[in-house]
């Protein structure tokens, strides 16, 4: 029988993966190096964890393969056809930039140069009308000379045709009958939305990633059923959920952020568990943090999203900030004297000091070991750190420097690190109307637990959870997800001049279409779920907020009136008697896929024994003698108070003096921030 679900999450160092047994609910991991080709590390991970794929019931996926080509842009050669005149939308952007008084630095080219956007006459007025029909003799010399200059993909983009795309589709059969087996994107596809320049970059994005994903996604098929897996593989998308390898031609831009997203699904799973509808998620690495939230069970979502700046992939995405801070991140005095973290890092090679790697600048990894929060062995004793070695990196980079001990130094470093994350968890929390006293924080990745406490403390969060292993949890997302699609159509009427059946008729032909796209990946009716939004504005605004519609729409004044509750909450103010328009329907297609549940452990009532004691510095002037545990030593219902440190293959949980901490039944350990 196909009992086993395996999820896999590659990172620029390590492929983790997940292997849950569907009828145990026992989770085990495996890690293994990246390679230079991501399928070679996964099929090797496979093989060290000893998985039998004919017994695979699920394989899903997250990958940074999109993410990668874009941001090394070692893209297939790309085309863009567009209308007569509006060749350089792409590149003439908004006008703005991200340092916006930085004279010397500018927004980086785009993904198509110049001299491969050609243009042909046509034109569709606002209203859907067909001014002028396409030019088929202009369309077909288009078509030969990107076939004589061998292009591997093509975007097509016409101006309004968001609204009729009918000259978008003839182009693209034009270049289909031109360039037989090379992909074709129409924004009238991709992403049918007014605001040209968003919806050129996304079709853009879209068809320069086509050939890579594509193929990377068949070549990792094959080998999967090579080794025996019957079903298909499911690769995780920004929105958080997943897709099937027949959605991944259309809509290969959706992978773009697919590694991302899987922490953010994971957290707000594992907080649910724990019976907190509210959290926000800390994922922090070897070199960078990710911050994400979810508000009443739901994750936050956002279409203004990009891998560059400037190049917007307006496809729905889990809202995740990412910011340098990491276990690598770099301790290093500014020219005004004060002392910085990050987001320069030490990488993998040659990683903190203490790695013995030739490292000599101080980094969080280093600062943790000095003060004795982490220890001297990891990984069950495959990576041995060097004590030594830290406290000289933190001598010559801060304390000396700064003319302290060094200890003080090594506090110094943490408290700058833990500053950030503060910072950017009240971006996205305070900043988006949230208090952060209503959550609880999911601390994971390799250092997050060293660190989530003290971030808690900087921010009142009551309570901090950390998963039972922590390291692999964002391959752990990659099993929670659902099958997901997300369609949107402009709707740019007023509120006051729509019935309900007008709205109610444009969701139903969006419904319709999902149904049968969910049909064809093999979901039966009983499994779909479709969830509705409306993008509505006070008039005279060009920002919009998504308020949930209800099914069917029976009465257009009842989503005023949510709109302006939801603007109250997230702008602090709202405005009553002004006119609302509508801007945008948009509908998320579930295709559920069945879950199994985690193995629940009833309490023992044992009291587990250290393994060891050791000083441990949470202060910077004494340190503490603190007990070490085993994590896998502690049976659920164990209840402790701080200080101590748990040591586990993948990671190491500090629960400072103050905090208690329990083992819940799924064996996550629920943190009280203050005792």
């Amino acid at each position: 029988m196909e009992t086993i679900r395996v999820a896999v999450d590659v990172g620029g160092t390590f492929t983790d993966i997940c292997i849950l047994d569907e009828t145990t609910g026992q989770i085990r991991i495996e890690k293994t190096a990246s390679t230079a080709d991501p399928i070679d590390g996964i099929l090797t991970g496979v093989a060290q964890a000893g998985i039998d794929l004919t017994k695979v019931a699920l394989f899903s996926h997250g990958t940074t393969v999109a993410t990668n080509a874009l941001i090394t842009r070692r893209l297939p050669v790309t085309a863009m056809v567009c209308t007569e005149g509006f060749r350089d939308v792409i590149e003439i952007r908004r006008g703005n930039k991200q340092e916006l008084w930085d004279t010397y630095k500018d927004v980086v080219q785009p993904y198509v140069p110049r001299r491969h956007r050609l243009t042909v006459k046509e034109r569709v007025g606002a209203d859907g009308a067909v001014v002028e029909p396409l030019d088929e003799a202009g369309a077909r010399e288009v078509a030969r000379i990107l076939a004589k200059r061998g292009v591997a993909a093509v975007a097509v983009c016409f101006m309004n045709a968001y609204v009729n795309g009918a000259n978008e589709k003839r182009m693209k059969e034009i270049l289909q009958e031109a360039l037989p087996g090379v992909p074709v994107s129409t924004s009238s596809e991709v992403l049918p939305e007014i605001f040209e320049h968003e919806r050129f970059s996304t079709t853009v994005a879209n068809a320069a990633l086509s050939p890579i994903v594509v193929s990377y996604v068949n070549r990792l098929g094959d080998r999967l059923k090579e080794e025996g897996y019957k079903r298909d593989l499911l690769l995780l998308h920004t929105g958080g959920g997943v897709m099937t390898p027949a959605s991944v031609k259309d809509y290969a831009a959706r992978l773009a952020g697919s590694g991302i997203a899987a922490g953010a699904i994971a957290s707000r799973h594992i907080a649910m568990l724990c019976g907190f509808r509210n959290s926000i998620g800390l994922d922090m690495g070897g070199t960078s943090t990710d911050v994400s939230l979810a508000y009443d069970g739901q994750s936050r979502t956002t279409k203004d999203w990009y891998v560059e700046y400037g190049y917007p992939i307006r496809f729905p995405a889990i809202e995740v900030l990412t910011i340098g801070a990491g276990g690598g991140s770099l301790a290093w005095r500014d020219e005004a004297g004060s002392l910085r973290n990050g987001p320069q890092s030490a990488g993998a090679r040659p990683g903190p000091a203490c790695y013995g790697a030739g490292g000599t600048q101080a980094t969080n990894t280093d600062a943790n070991v000095l003060l004795g929060r982490l220890g001297t062995s990891l990984a069950g004793g495959k990576v041995m750190l060097d004590a030594g070695l830290a406290r000289q990196a933190v001598e010559d980079t801060v304390a000396k420097s700064f003319g302290i001990e060094a200890h003080a130094a090594a506090d110094s470093i943490l408290r700058v690190a833990n500053a950030n994350m503060s910072d950017a968890v009240r971006l996205i929390s305070v900043a988006r109307g949230f208090d952060p006293r209503d959550f609880a924080l999911v601390a994971f990745g390799g250092a997050g637990a060293l660190h989530g406490v003290h971030v808690a403390r900087d921010l009142a969060i009551p309570y901090v959870i950390v998963p039972p292993n922590p390291g692999v949890t964002s391959a752990l997302g990659c099993l929670l997800v659902d099958i997901q699609h997300d369609y949107s159509e402009s709707f740019l009427r007023a509120a006051s001049d729509i019935t309900a059946e007008e709205l109610e008729s444009a969701f139903a032909r969006l419904e319709a279409e999902a149904a049968a796209r969910l049909h064809h990946e093999g979901v039966t009716a009983e499994n779909i779920v479709l969830q509705r939004t409306v993008d509505m504005m006070y008039q005279g605004q060009w920002r919009s907020l998504a308020v949930s519609a209800p099914s069917p729409v029976a009465d257009i004044s009842a989503l005023v009136a949510q709109f302006h509750r939801e603007h109250q909450r997230e702008y602090n103010f709202r405005r009553d008697g002004s006119p609302v328009g509508l801007f945008r329907i948009n509908l998320t297609a579930i295709g559920v896929v069945p879950k199994a549940e985690l193995a629940s452990h009833a309490p023992t009532g044992k009291t587990p024994a250290p393994i060891s004691r050791r000083e441990v510095w949470f202060e910077p002037d004494a340190p503490t003698d603190t007990p070490v545990y085993d994590r896998w030593d502690l049976p659920a219902g164990f209840r402790f108070e701080g200080p101590a440190v748990l040591e586990q293959v993948d990671s190491t949980v500090l629960v400072p003096p103050g905090a208690s901490a329990e083992v819940d039944p799924r064996l996550n350990l629920v943190i009280r921030v203050e005792a």
